[in-house]
């Protein structure tokens, strides 16, 4: 690639990365009421855990301040990991939303611009959001994270990153192929990722079957070490493997996602799918 071709996909990139800017800012009375409600879904775990002593389920209190780390980590994570799947898979929704799809799919850029345009937004963004909601978490409990070990923590996180991308570019493809009820089937699977994951429970509490799910689900291996690291301080060493998995899981989800999302715009074309409604 010429340096005046990777000029225009730079500037492509940065375009892509300001037009979601300016959807949320758009909508940001929206934004304001999701996060709002993000606040408080994570608030209402951190409570539940806080009342489990008060109904039996925990002897006296005892090991109530871990099992409220435990909780409070998973809700937390799945707010930013959601969000960052969320937003990349839905890409093309944005642009059918928008009317900008046909533009978009007939412009001279790369496809790898244009979505990874739209996810740096989406992990910038979840990153924000994250920080709102772990201050507001941190002013309404007290939570003990005397053995946490945040270097480790930071570096499974940013690990995640790839493999949850790679998620969200192959379900990306779902709208863009099914325009009418694509949007709920990626809704499905971000249910899946939730129930599979271990976001609020252990995979041993579910049924085998789930388990399998589980095991192969990246969500499911970010959310045990960045917990190894905040309740066993597990160090940067002790979780380079589980940072070289979630690498690995990303070198293969994300170059299969574009290339599936490429065979999936060709007939989306050939179909006419690439239409501004269902």
């Amino acid at each position: 690639m010429t340096v005046s071709a990777l000029r225009l996909e730079a500037t492509a990139f940065i375009g892509f990365f300001e037009r979601q800017k300016n959807l949320y800012r758009r909508y940001w009375l929206w934004e304001v009421i999701w996060l709002l409600y993000s606040v408080v879904t994570v608030l209402s775990v951190g409570y539940l855990a806080s009342g489990l002593s008060s109904i039996g389920a925990l002897h006296r209190g005892e090991g109530l301040a871990e099992a409220q780390v435990y909780l409070l980590v998973g809700a937390l994570l799945w707010q930013y990991l959601s969000l960052v799947f969320f937003e990349t898979a839905f890409a093309i929704v944005w642009e059918r939303w928008e009317g900008t799809i046909e533009y978009t799919f007939m412009a001279p850029v790369r496809r790898v611009t244009h979505l990874l345009g739209c996810a740096c937004f989406a992990l910038a963004y979840g990153l924000i959001r994250a920080a709102i909601i772990l201050a507001a978490m941190l002013a309404a409990f007290h939570l003990d994270l005397d053995r946490a070990d945040f270097g480790g923590a930071a570096l499974v996180l940013g690990a995640s990153t790839f493999p949850v991308l790679g998620l969200g570019i192959l379900t990306s493809i779902l709208p863009l192929l099914y325009p009418e009820k694509g949007e709920q089937m990626a809704f499905a699977v971000q249910g899946v990722l939730l129930l599979v994951s271990g976001v609020y429970y252990p995979l041993s509490v579910l049924p085998v079957w789930l388990q399998g799910l589980g095991v192969i689900s990246p969500l499911t291996y970010v959310l045990q070490g960045i917990r190894t690291a905040l309740l066993e301080h597990g160090s940067a060493g002790q979780l380079l493997p589980v940072a070289g998995l979630l690498t690995g899981m990303g070198a293969v989800l994300i170059p299969a996602g574009l290339v599936l999302f490429t065979l999936a715009e060709r007939r989306a074309k050939r179909l006419g799918l690439l239409k501004r409604t269902g």
